[in-house]
């Protein structure tokens, strides 16, 4: 509902926006009366809403199809992205982040967080440019765009989606292995890893049976949020490299004032959230044995 009045509030109309800004009113005018937005906003939302409830998207304004035809490729293409990125970030950052608090105050855990956090400030339009300048126009080694040729492998789609998902790694490392960081830390302090090395286990194996299991609980969280964000916060990097996904979607919806596209893409994202979120939840009792005995309790 938020989304549907914050989209009427937006300059112009519908049909002015299909069209462009030199055709002629009349043809705006009945446009917008094939389209039906020149309905009531309640009429229009209880329409939509009416057909989500029955499975259907409804029809977009702008492109003249179902909107489910136009939702589910790009969110496939978002979904390799993102599935891209989240390969490299969460154990590149989960790795940096043990080996900072296993040398907390030495020079490599300033160098991990500082670096992290650096990483985590600069925008991701910013790391997007740099990465094109640096890999594809003065290496040459990796494409501008990250969308593939139609029937390209698997090795071939991830060579165009290398230089977005790095984009979006840089901006994610920091803030992931900084949790990873803290919850080492807080484990290694724990009574129970203290008690394994009082019994006399090696350093490796209290790192794993113990340390590592218990730090990551609070990451787990952390890694689900970041989750959403790869499919709903890709909307510059998404544009940067011509790639045609959810938030490029999104984007020209919002463009040409598309109440359906915008409306459906946003309700996705949101449900990619509550999944990530579930998912977490579930993983984090099935690492938390405590969480599981209450419940059983």
């Amino acid at each position: 509902m938020i989304i549907f009045a914050a989209a009427q509030i937006l300059p112009g109309d519908v049909g002015r926006a299909i069209l462009g800004p030199f055709a002629d009113q009349r043809a705006v005018d009945q446009l917008n009366e094939e389209l039906g937005t020149n309905r009531s906003v309640v009429v229009q939302y209880a329409d939509w809403i009416g057909g989500i409830l029955r499975g259907d998207l409804g029809d977009s304004y702008a492109f003249r199809r179902p909107v489910e035809d136009l939702v589910w490729p790009a969110l496939q293409n978002s979904a390799k992205l993102a599935l891209l990125a989240f390969v490299i970030v969460v154990p590149v950052a989960i790795l940096g982040g043990v080996v900072a608090a296993l040398g907390e105050g030495r020079f490599r855990d300033r160098v991990i967080s500082i670096g992290g956090l650096s990483a985590t400030a600069i925008p991701e339009f910013v790391w997007a440019v740099f990465l094109i300048i640096v890999f594809a126009l003065w290496l040459d080694v990796l494409p501008v765009s990250a969308q593939a040729p139609d029937g390209a492998g698997v090795l071939t789609q991830a060579r165009y989606l290398l230089l977005p998902a790095l984009a979006l790694v840089f901006v994610l490392f920091g803030y992931i292995a900084r949790m990873a960081r803290a919850g080492t830390i807080e484990a290694l302090d724990a009574d129970y890893a203290r008690t394994a090395y009082l019994k006399g286990l090696p350093r490796r194996t209290v790192l794993r049976r113990h340390v590592l299991r218990n730090s990551l609980l609070p990451t787990i969280a952390v890694v689900a949020t970041q989750v959403g964000y790869l499919f709903g916060g890709l909307v510059v990097i998404e544009l940067i490299f011509n790639y045609h996904g959810i938030g490029e979607l999104l984007y020209r919806a919002v463009q040409r004032q598309d109440f359906p596209l915008i409306q459906s893409t946003v309700l996705l994202i949101g449900i990619v959230y509550l999944l990530a979120t579930l998912a977490a939840d579930i993983l984090y009792s099935l690492l938390n044995p405590r969480i599981r005995l209450a419940h059983e309790e």
